[in-house]
């Protein structure tokens, strides 16, 4: 394979003399990665994307960028951003700018995928290359997105609305970041004031990872605002209960030990949240030995906690016992200022949910009350030296330890989830590319999940690497219970 070398304007890498190192690892994930190398060679020769254009917005890492290779040897034409300013590898992002082994590419003439992403970006950095993503050369957007998140869909959203007169830029920001957006688009619209509608007028859908992001969509839907198609690639179950839990089972601990080199045995960890996520979380760390205590809102979530056999209590009524805190819910405002500074001296403080509102995060650094201290990348020790707060609550003098700005642990302090429970959660997205490519006529814009015959061939892909065997039913056993021979085996309302 050769293609043409990348201009200096399509990437922006931390190093790209990193890339020799990025393929020897992407070489290790793509053995482990079974399910994207068998729809390599079942669609590659077809290439069914061929000339697509996709823009990606997800966590740059050695696994994505297998993904990325798997749409680019289905013909896919790529450009892509990190979704977290902590999350790229840089090695990863140097090894797909530069290119496949047999594209000729090196790194002073890289001739692979324009990526843009590197670790430790600020959000402005992270929001230009956002845009740069979604932007194709001769004044083209993305005809399809592998969102994770929703900023992608949020950026081209905001940035049509705003074309069409909405003033949503110009009212007071909730947030820095929110202030970061605001301000990109107005850029943009004094240069060009219809770029975001050129931009998106061959967008034909989105796949989307994430709980956040997928709730974005939903209420995009419900509002009657969303402009394409979208599949919510988080509830296959191929994805949730692997990515998210079996993903965090293993990350989870990796990023807290990589960050703070604690021991986990003998501590109390309150896992904040009992869903898919949480329910790796809590697991992992109690297999470390640690005492897990669980949070709720949900009274399912939370009667299953306590069959599990955690104590399920308010975070208020913990703060002075827990060693370890984690997040996991996808929601906001989780850990309040406030719980911050009720917290037990030494307190590690982390979220493996999104984006970086689960813990005020913002109010923190803001408070005149509190001391930071930056120990390593990633990890920030913040003390109190004591008195009373704004209100008159007396505050003990202790400190915390916050890990990744209370970004995802799991992808600031460590390199995220496992090829392997990657591989499922790519596949589904690659699966959910071309189901949204084929029915580009068809579909209307609205939030739809992959078919279960689909999840059933993500986890059929994987069974073989890991030396299963499936039972076969008989026709008369297949009748009996009602299900075809070859699957769905399970009805849609089955929780598994």
């Amino acid at each position: 394979m050769k293609t043409s070398p990348l201009s200096p304007s399509d990437y922006h890498v931390r190093d790209l003399s990193l890339a020799e190192w990025g393929r020897k690892e992407l070489t290790i994930a793509e053995y482990e990665m079974p399910g994207l190398m068998a729809t390599r060679k079942k669609y590659g020769p077809l290439k069914p994307l061929a000339g697509v254009r996709i823009s990606g917005s997800l966590h740059m890492t050695v696994q994505t960028a297998v993904l990325i290779e798997t749409l680019a040897e289905l013909g896919a034409d790529l450009r892509w951003a990190s979704c977290n300013i902590f999350s790229t590898q840089d090695h990863a992002a140097a090894a797909i700018a530069v290119g496949p082994p047999g594209a000729g590419g090196t790194p002073e003439e890289p001739r692979g995928v324009p990526v843009f992403a590197f670790k430790g970006e600020t959000l402005e950095e992270y929001w230009d290359m956002t845009l740069k993503a979604l932007s194709f050369p001769g004044g083209k957007g993305p005809q399809l997105i592998v969102d994770d998140g929703g900023d992608a869909t949020l950026l081209l959203h905001k940035g049509v609305q705003m074309e069409k007169g909405d003033t949503w830029v110009e009212e007071p920001s909730g947030s820095h970041e929110e202030g970061v957006i605001k301000a990109l688009l107005k850029k943009v619209h004094r240069q060009d004031p219809q770029y975001f509608q050129r931009l998106v007028s061959e967008w034909c859908g989105v796949s989307e990872e994430t709980t956040t992001g997928v709730h974005r969509l939903y209420r995009m839907a419900l509002e009657g605002t969303l402009l394409v198609p979208a599949i919510n690639v988080n509830d296959s179950v191929t994805k949730s209960k692997f990515d998210n839990l079996y993903g965090c089972r293993e990350s989870l601990i990796d990023g807290i030990k990589r960050g703070t080199d604690v021991m986990i045995a003998g501590k109390v960890a309150v896992v904040c949240g009992y869903g898919d996520v949480g329910k790796g979380c809590a697991q992992s760390l109690r297999n470390q030995g640690a005492r897990v205590i669980v949070t709720e809102i949900d009274p399912i979530c939370a009667l299953q906690a306590s069959m599990e056999g955690y104590e399920v209590k308010r975070l208020e009524t913990v703060l002075s016992q827990g060693d370890i805190f984690v997040t996991t819910t996808g929601n906001r405002d989780i850990i309040t200022l406030e719980h911050l500074q009720g917290m037990k001296d030494q307190a590690i403080v982390a979220n493996i949910g999104h984006f970086d509102n689960e813990i005020q995060v913002e109010r923190l650094n803001a408070s005149d009350l509190v001391v930071r201290e930056n120990i390593k990348p990633q990890v920030d020790k913040y003390t109190w030296r004591g008195g009373p707060d704004s209100a008159g609550n007396p505050i003990l003098p202790h400190s915390i330890y916050l890990l990744s700005e209370g970004r995802l642990v799991n992808l600031g302090n460590a390199t995220g989830h496992p090829s392997f429970v990657m591989s499922n959660s790519f596949t589904n997205q690659v699966l959910a590319q071309l189901d949204l490519w084929s029915h580009r006529a068809d579909y209307k814009p609205g939030v739809r999940v992959l078919d279960k015959i689909l999840d059933e061939e993500v986890a059929r892909l994987h069974l073989e690497k890991l030396g299963v065997e499936l039972t076969r039913l008989t026709p008369e056993q297949a009748d009996y219970i009602g299900v075809p021979l070859s699957g769905p085996f399970k009805p849609e309302a089955y929780r598994y």
